[in-house]
C-alpha cells in the first residue's frame, strides 16, 4: 500500500474516532432524571467549627420576617435597609467587620462566597428562631445591575414584595423575574456539556463557565455521587442569590446540614478556591435547597427529586413573577423571561461565558 494511501486512511481514521467521541459525549440522555439532592451529605474532616457570631437579636416572637443582608464595608451606607425596618426585621452581616467579640457587626467565620456565607450563618446561628413569616435574603447594595426594576433599586422592589403570595406556591421565591443572565432559557448550555467544558478549559478567567463547569462535581461533593448530573442535564435557575424562603423550607434540612454546608465553603479540600467561582456554585442551590421537594413518578423507588418539576418551579414566566412578587399585572411580554419596560440590562454591563 501506497505511503500516501496509509495516511489518508490514518486520517480518515482519526476523524471517524472523533466524530464518534464527540457523539458518544453528547449523546442523548433520558430528561426526566432524578437526583438525591434532598440531603447534605458533605462531611468535614474538621475537628473544630466555628463559634456562632451571628445571633440576630430580637427574633423571638417577631411577626415580621427577617431581612438577612449580606454586604462588605465598600457597600456603604445601611440608612437605606433602616428605612424597611417597619417591614422586616433587620439582620445585617458585613463579612469584612473586625473579627472580634466587640464589633457592633454580625460576624462571619471568613468573607468567603460571597453573600453564601452569611446566609448560611444566619441559617446555623438563628435556626430554632427562623420567623413565622420566613425570611428574604438579599445583597447589602443598594443599587445593582440584577435588581429587578429599571433604575436597579432594590429598596422599593423590597417595599413593594407581597412576601406571602411570594411564598404562596413552593415556599421559596427567587426575588428576580426578568431572565437576563439566568440558566432559564432552554439555550443555555447543560452544566456537564461538552461545550460548557471546554469552555472552561480554554478561558479559566471566565468564572461563569468555570462554576458552570463545576457544578457537577460540586453537586456530588453536596448531595452525595450516586446519580451525577449527566451531559444533557440542565440546572434551570434565576440568578443572582437574592431570594425569600419560608420557615417550613428552611426546617426541611437540618440544622447540621447548613453546618456541612458551610464548611464545604471553609474547608480546604471542600469548594474550589477561587471565590467567584464557589459562590456562584451556591447560587444554584438554594432553590434546589427550599423548593418544596416534589418526589419521582409514582413507583419509583430512588427518593429523589425530578430535575423537570424542579427547573419549571425555578423558572417561573416573567409576568407570573412580577404580577406574585410586586403586583405588576396585565404586563404586555414578548417571550416567557422578558416583559418590556420592566428591566434592562445595563448597555455596558460585560458578563463571561456564552448563554
Amino acid at each position: 500500500m501506497r505511503r500516501s494511501t496509509r495516511r489518508a486512511l490514518f486520517q480518515l481514521a482519526l476523524f471517524f474516532g472523533a466524530l464518534f467521541l464527540i457523539l458518544f459525549l453528547n449523546r442523548s440522555q433520558a430528561s426526566n432524571r432524578s437526583f438525591a439532592w434532598n440531603k447534605i451529605r458533605y462531611r468535614t474532616a474538621s475537628a473544630t467549627l466555628p463559634e456562632a457570631q451571628g445571633i440576630c437579636p430580637g427574633l423571638t416572637d417577631i411577626s415580621k420576617p427577617a431581612l438577612v443582608v449580606a454586604r462588605v464595608a465598600a457597600d456603604g451606607d445601611t440608612k437605606w435597609l433602616h428605612e424597611l425596618s417597619t417591614l422586616y426585621h433587620l439582620c445585617i452581616y458585613t463579612a469584612d467587620a473586625p473579627a472580634d467579640a466587640t464589633s457592633l457587626h454580625l460576624q462571619v467565620p471568613a468573607n468567603r462566597g460571597h453573600e453564601a456565607m452569611a446566609y448560611l450563618t444566619f441559617l446555623i446561628d438563628n435556626y430554632e428562631n427562623i420567623p413565622t413569616a420566613g425570611a428574604v435574603f438579599v445583597h447589602g447594595s443598594r443599587f445593582a445591575w440584577h435588581n429587578d426594576a429599571l433604575d436597579y433599586d432594590n429598596a422599593p422592589l423590597l417595599a413593594a414584595l407581597n412576601v406571602s403570595a411570594a411564598l404562596a406556591p413552593f415556599g421559596y421565591h427567587n426575588l428576580r423575574c426578568d431572565w437576563s443572565l439566568s440558566t432559564c432559557p432552554p439555550s443555555y448550555k447543560p452544566q456537564g456539556s461538552l461545550e460548557m467544558s471546554t469552555q472552561a478549559l480554554l478561558a479559566p478567567y471566565d468564572s461563569r463557565a468555570v462554576s458552570d463547569a463545576a457544578l457537577p462535581r460540586a453537586l456530588a461533593d453536596l448531595f452525595g455521587g450516586e446519580v451525577k448530573l449527566g451531559r444533557t442535564n440542565a440546572v434551570r435557575s434565576q440568578c443572582c442569590a437574592q431570594f425569600i424562603v419560608s420557615r417550613d423550607r428552611v426546617w426541611q434540612h437540618s440544622r447540621e446540614e447548613y453546618v456541612a454546608l458551610r464548611q464545604w465553603l471553609l474547608d480546604s479540600n471542600g469548594a474550589p478556591r477561587d471565590d467567584r467561582v464557589a459562590g456562584r456554585i451556591l447560587s444554584y442551590v438554594w432553590h434546589i435547597l427550599f423548593i418544596k421537594a416534589e418526589p419521582d413518578a409514582p413507583g419509583s423507588s430512588s427518593g429523589g427529586i425530578d430535575l423537570e418539576k424542579l427547573n419549571a418551579h425555578a423558572c417561573p414566566r416573567a409576568d407570573q413573577c412580577y404580577c406574585r412578587l410586586y403586583g405588576r399585572c396585565d404586563l404586555s411580554c414578548t417571550s416567557p423571561g422578558n416583559c418590556p419596560g420592566q428591566y434592562i440590562l445595563p448597555p455596558k454591563l460585560k458578563v463571561e461565558s456564552p448563554q
